[in-house]
């Protein structure tokens, strides 16, 4: 029997952490990732790729039994999106617009993420990567995430007309621990940026939500980027996703938070401030601000609204003042607001502040 184990346990243990390893550099990469400091970003990671490569291959030759390929065939998977991002990385320093090349090759990172996401019910590093802190170091919690169903129909990751090609539907997670949670749990409504995806979005909050307890409901917008100009249609299609889940799980009615990373943290004022909505506290990051959104807003709605607001210091497509003036705004005009200005954010999703947003939706109120 070890004869025929050793092989595959040397080949996991060659290539899953160099993995993990890359897949949280490619995160740190897409973290800090400025136009003027991509060819130094880039660089910094480029010494991940070589282990994941040479571990692919060892993992590749190693004799994996037919019981076992789903497992192979996930972990090869992830390991081939994380090669790619490495690769359209460094090839978008030869392109005429390097950050949008910078991007498109990060996609692949969410894919490698998506990919390796069945391992964590298999194997505790990978479940550990899916974990944030303290839950990465309690091995009771991460213990009743390891003896999930992971074939549950109503727990984990889920989608609702929302393939890659697919506009309007959403994606869905629900953690697999759901029974051990006390009493109804936070939701959370992330709206992806301008030509994202709720699909891919999800995965900027599942590691938080898993660990914390949450829901999260990640909408595709109808049309390439949520409709700034005639909200309507968008918004009763969040109102009716925000039904749906709160029919099916038992979701705190008043912690259900609204939130979104530039066009979708612009439409969660939108949708938001309107005082027919189901959402209880709002948490725009690296959006855009005009005070005429306070005129068309509940006046009742914003005395006390919890509001959670994020901005980066270096962010090049709405400078930190837009940020600035929302706070001060919604300040005046009686909501509760919180102020996260990041010196080293540019226009891209801080992944750290997650578990804080979710922290603070689930304090209790003051």
């Amino acid at each position: 029997m070890a004869d025929d184990t050793d092989p595959l346990l040397d080949a996991v243990t060659t290539l899953v952490p160099p993995l993990l390893t890359a897949l949280e550099a490619l995160a740190g990469a897409g973290r800090h990732l400025h136009p003027p400091e991509l060819a130094e970003l880039v660089a910094g990671v480029a010494r991940y790729e070589p282990p994941l490569r040479q571990g692919l291959a060892v993992f590749e030759q190693a004799p994996w039994p037919a019981h076992l390929q789903d497992f192979r065939g996930a972990v090869t998977a992830a390991a081939n999106h994380a090669l790619a991002a490495f690769e359209g990385l460094e090839a978008s320093l030869a392109r005429s617009n390097p950050v949008l090349g910078a991007y498109r090759a990060l996609g692949r990172l969410t894919l490698a993420v998506e990919a390796l996401y069945p391992v964590a019910f298999m194997l505790p590093p990978v479940n550990r990567f899916y974990l944030c802190d303290p839950q990465r170091g309690d091995e009771a919690f991460q213990a009743s995430l390891l003896g999930a169903d992971p074939a549950r129909q109503d727990t984990g990751v889920m989608h609702a007309g929302n393939g890659p090609r697919e506009r309007g539907g959403f994606s869905l997670y629900v953690p697999e621990n759901l029974d051990d949670l006390p009493g109804p749990v936070p939701l959370v409504v992330a709206l992806h940026g301008g030509s994202g995806h709720g699909r891919t979005f999800l995965w900027s909050w599942l590691r938080e939500a898993r660990s914390r307890g949450a829901i999260v409901v990640a909408p595709t917008s109808r049309g390439d980027t949520w409709d700034l100009m005639s909200p309507e249609a968008d918004s009763a299609n969040l109102r009716a996703m925000v039904e749906h889940v709160r029919s099916m799980w038992a979701v705190d009615a008043g912690r259900i938070l609204l939130t979104g990373m530039s066009d979708g943290g612009t439409f969660s004022y939108l949708a938001g401030l309107a005082g027919d909505g189901p959402f209880t506290h709002l948490a725009p990051i690296s959006a855009t601000f005009h005070p005429m959104l306070l005129e068309l807003a509940d006046g009742d709605r914003l005395a006390g609204l919890p509001v959670y607001l994020v901005h980066g210091a270096l962010d090049w497509m709405f400078p930190v003042d837009t940020a600035r003036l929302a706070r001060d705004a919604l300040t005046a005009a009686g909501a509760r607001v919180t102020y996260r200005e990041i010196d080293d954010l540019s226009h891209t999703y801080p992944r750290e502040e997650s578990v804080r947003i979710l922290d603070w939706l689930k304090a209790p109120p003051p």
